[in-house]
């Protein structure tokens, strides 16, 4: 634990805030939460013990950092900016760090906001999902300064097994929108590919043994072609909240005049997957597109 550090709060307790908030609290902090839904901050309360604040501007008020993980940019400046927002509580000297995978824009509007009072600002999207915020083994892409990143990072450590600090404000959301580019390219080869070799009548097993100890590896490979051949996604990253990442990004592309052909086709290909009920199916879920009208 940082001595300095001695009270901390944590705003948005959802699929992942939930239990990134826990790890901080068995690393010994002082924590007081907040949680639109009320009842869901007493709930982690009873499990982790700490202190339940009835709006954000309660919880930030004497923390030496404040942590967020909310849904989009709307919901971001509403706890942060807002009436009773966070930074109507935030001290001077005090660190807000923002986990919600949100735009570079907001990243830096809020990382000056905060600077007018005294105080700094990381903007810092995670990835690793619900298992990778479970097991404290979340990766953390970050934005903004240096002396910033280095006082706050043992406590992002409590529930990260990588945290770097990238860039200027904005750079941890500029880097997850490259983590999701990535991701929608490698899951929908691997769709493809798996649907190949099932056409193909190939013993997919012993496909994917080999092939996976050579180029073709990758994480979507070693920990979803065997959910993904049986038809299971009702677990992991929804469709829903790539779908929202897409958006991001694409707007992103078209400020920045990247081109993105295959990002915005897969988003395409995602809206399909939503029309057929798989809103909340697993990223995985692409391959449904490919097999299910067979």
């Amino acid at each position: 634990m940082t001595k300095d550090i001695r009270k901390i709060a944590w705003i948005g307790l959802g699929v992942m805030g939930f239990p990134m908030a826990g790890h901080i609290k068995k690393a010994g902090y002082d924590l007081t939460v907040y949680n639109r839904t009320s009842s869901t901050a007493d709930r982690w309360v009873e499990e982790h013990g700490g202190t339940a604040a009835p709006t954000p501007k309660a919880a930030a008020d004497g923390a030496d950092i404040v942590l967020s993980c909310v849904g989009n940019d709307d919901d971001l400046r509403q706890v942060t900016l807002g009436e009773d927002g966070a930074f109507q509580g935030l001290d001077e000297g005090a660190i807000f760090i923002d986990h919600t995978t949100a735009s570079a824009e907001i990243a830096r509007e809020l990382s000056e906001a905060a600077k007018a009072k005294g105080a700094g600002f990381l903007d810092a999207p995670v990835s690793g999902g619900q298992s990778g915020a479970e097991n404290g083994a979340l990766t953390v892409m970050i934005g903004g300064e240096q002396a910033d990143f280095d006082r706050a990072k043992p406590v992002i450590d409590t529930y990260a097994k990588q945290a770097t600090l990238i860039g200027p404000a904005g750079a941890g959301q500029l880097t997850k929108m490259v983590n999701q580019i990535c991701i929608a390219g490698l899951v929908q080869s691997l769709s493809e590919a798996l649907h190949f070799a099932e056409r193909a009548e190939l013993d997919i097993p012993k496909v994917i043994e080999t092939i996976s100890k050579g180029a073709a590896q990758s994480w979507q490979m070693d920990n979803r072609w065997e959910t993904m051949t049986r038809g299971e996604f009702e677990f992991g990253f929804a469709v829903d909240w790539m779908r929202k990442d897409f958006a991001i990004l694409l707007d992103e592309a078209r400020r920045n005049g990247a081109q993105l052909p295959v990002a915005a086709l897969v988003d395409q290909f995602y809206a399909d997957v939503q029309k057929m009920g798989g809103g909340r199916w697993d990223t995985s879920s692409l391959l449904a597109r490919l097999t299910r009208g067979d």
